[in-house]
């Protein structure tokens, strides 16, 4: 019998910061020049390394003091960038729990925000086993963060399938030998398997 591994952003949480920004900026193009140019995803993802928001932010203010009020509401006001849940993979979680899989979750997530998430979204108690790329100080694709959770749960790579949906992350999963599934919606990836014989 197979485990599965899901990625959380974007798969299972419905995450982005414009769901905050829009409520900062007057209008779409501020909000897109900001994420671009400031709070970038590849400044995000230190965060998602590890980096604490304190020395993120302390960064982009220095930089931008003209935009140091919005910067701090990346950190202070986080919990407005998660939208929800995505429609419908927590019943495709659920529905592969109760058939007897082990699930697990491989999620790029700062250790300082997860929290949240853990306090709003009750589907995150139905892992087996969860692995934060901030708790780990690594990041996906990182090939050891992979390695990192099949040690931790004494896994092996060739008997998980891996859902995420990022191609990247994907890729590099297949190479190291899992099994994997590119994310595109809860309906596509409940059909997909259905089709290799696990739902």
């Amino acid at each position: 019998m197979k485990d599965i591994i899901f990625d959380l952003g974007g798969v299972l949480v419905d995450w982005d910061p414009r769901y905050l920004y829009r409520k900062v900026f007057a209008t779409e193009k501020e909000v897109d020049w900001f994420l671009a140019n400031v709070c970038t995803q590849p400044w995000n993802t230190q965060q998602d390394a590890g980096r604490s928001f304190e020395e993120g932010i302390a960064l982009l203010e220095d930089k931008f003091p003209e935009y140091a009020f919005a910067i701090r509401f990346y950190w202070t006001r986080w919990g407005e960038m998660m939208g929800g849940e995505v429609p419908g993979t927590a019943d495709v979680l659920r529905e592969v729990k109760a058939k007897g899989y082990r699930v697990f979750a491989l999620s790029n997530w700062s250790a300082q925000t997860f929290p949240l998430a853990q306090a709003r979204f009750d589907f995150l108690k139905e892992f087996d086993g969860i692995v934060i790329s901030g708790e780990e100080k690594l990041v996906k694709p990182d090939p050891v963060i992979f390695t990192r959770l099949l040690e931790k749960y004494n896994l092996k790579a060739s008997n998980c399938v891996f859902i995420d949906d990022n191609a990247a992350n994907i890729s590099k999963a297949a190479d190291l030998g899992f099994e994997t599934i590119l994310f595109t919606g809860a309906d596509s990836l409940r059909q997909t398997l259905i089709s290799r014989g696990i739902l």
